[in-house]
């Protein structure tokens, strides 16, 4: 009796399934072909892309020297300005005197390898004055600038040697007769490799 009730329970179940089967049903995909899609414009937004600048230098002594001289006065060995700074790198006669340099104001004009002497004794005499400042600080950032060895040079050409400790001291930023000052040099001529 038992082997008929589980064949009759087994009968009822598959008969109450098979009722239901009928009443579920999937939803049938209907895929549209490719030559009757819709097609949608695409509305493209303008997007503004800013321009970055990237800085390409040959960072060495060579380099160095003609970007400054570009900057004081567009590598023109004969070059006066209105305050009275002569040639390439628009000395002042007292710095003039003060590295040792006696020409005459156009034998100085008219000589360009005078005034790459001058140069050079500029540079090695500041960065003799402001040995101890390049040490500290080369490769650090002090009031907000990046401090190099070649921009401290280049501030010290622009406003001497005494106003870049100055700075290095108390922040005071020297500024030139025509207002540009130490600050923007240093930022200017960082990362250059100068030979000595």
């Amino acid at each position: 009796m038992r082997k008929i009730t589980l064949v009759f329970t087994l009968v009822v179940i598959l008969s109450v399934l098979s009722a239901f089967a009928n009443i579920i049903t999937l939803p049938s995909i209907v895929s549209t072909p490719v030559n009757q899609l819709e097609t949608i414009p695409l509305v493209l937004k303008e997007v503004k892309i800013n321009p970055i600048e990237i800085e390409i230098k040959a960072n060495n002594h060579a380099a160095f020297l003609d970007a400054i001289g570009f900057r004081e006065s567009t590598n023109n060995y004969k070059a006066v300005n209105k305050l009275g700074y002569l040639g390439k790198y628009q000395f002042g006669k007292e710095t003039l005197r003060a590295i040792g340099i006696s020409a005459s104001k156009q034998e100085f004009l008219n000589t360009p390898s005078i005034q790459e002497e001058a140069m050079h004794l500029l540079l090695t005499h500041n960065r003799k004055n402001l040995k101890r400042f390049i040490k500290k600080y080369n490769g650090k950032t002090l009031h907000g600038v990046y401090v190099t060895e070649s921009g401290i040079l280049a501030a010290a050409h622009l406003g001497g040697a005494g106003n870049v400790r100055k700075w290095f001291r108390k922040g005071e930023d020297f500024k030139d007769g025509y207002g540009t000052t130490i600050t923007s040099y240093m930022i200017k001529f960082k990362g250059y490799q100068l030979e000595f």
